[in-house]
């Protein structure tokens, strides 16, 4: 019977893939892992550290580095890190040669309210805390405000955030009793009034308007009052 040596290379070739493929399997699973690696995307503004990070990490595991790759469990590192207020999204991975990686997205605050308590609004609308590590130069909001419900305050401080001149200017959000928004602006003493928050685009434009013609004119400081509230019109109460 004549042999058909190219099955039988072709089936020892499968069976040497297999293994080596097992055996790196293997040897992998039992790589140590190194200490964390952390990478912050965006902002280099560091509200939670390094340290914060890579110790949330281990704690998930309760576990020291040094620890064998097959006993990580990457999503419960990845909820662990999730679960920080101050941590937009996170992502956690092993790279081939063992080494722990885990790239962070922090909250991005655009405002800080200061009532009873105080704590940052995130550019989504949710909480955030303070950090004891680095202080974020966003507009301070007081007044009459609940913690349960931000939605006009969000408004307001999102405006803020996006409009170029409005960050530039605007220091203070005060929402009275019946929700309605005050604003003060750096480097004047006036107060503006916007009323609620209906036609805010057009209100907005308005004080633009007022502002530049003042400033050109440097009759910023002779007024106290700005009111936006009424349509189409800018009324100003002198000092």
């Amino acid at each position: 019977m004549r042999i058909n040596w190219n099955y039988i290379k072709m089936f020892v070739l499968l069976v040497l893939v297999v293994f080596l493929y097992a055996f790196s399997s293997a040897k992998n699973s039992k790589r140590i892992v190194s200490e964390p690696e952390i990478q912050f995307l965006g902002d280099n503004n560091l509200f939670i550290t390094h340290a914060n990070v890579s110790k949330l990490l281990i704690q998930s595991q309760q576990i020291a580095s040094n620890a064998p790759k097959e006993i990580l469990d990457l999503n419960k590192m990845e909820s662990a890190l999730n679960s920080n207020p101050m941590i937009k999204s996170a992502e956690v991975y092993v790279s081939v040669n063992g080494e722990l990686k885990a790239e962070v997205e922090q909250k991005n605050p655009i405002a800080r309210i200061s009532t009873n308590t105080s704590y940052y609004l995130d550019d989504e609308g949710g909480y955030m805390p303070l950090s004891t590590n680095h202080a974020a130069r966003v507009p301070l909001v007081t007044g009459f405000v609940d913690k349960n419900a931000l939605e006009n305050i969000y408004k307001i401080a999102k405006k803020v955030d996006e409009d170029s001149f409005l960050k530039k200017y605007v220091i203070q959000i005060n929402q009275s009793k019946d929700s309605t928004i005050q604003l003060k602006l750096r480097q004047s003493t006036f107060i503006v009034h916007l009323g609620d928050l209906k036609q805010l685009d057009k209100k907005i434009n308005n004080l633009k308007v007022f502002y530049q013609k003042a400033l050109k004119e440097k009759t910023l400081n002779d007024y106290s009052k700005v009111n936006l509230q009424f349509d189409n019109q800018v009324v100003c109460t002198k000092t």
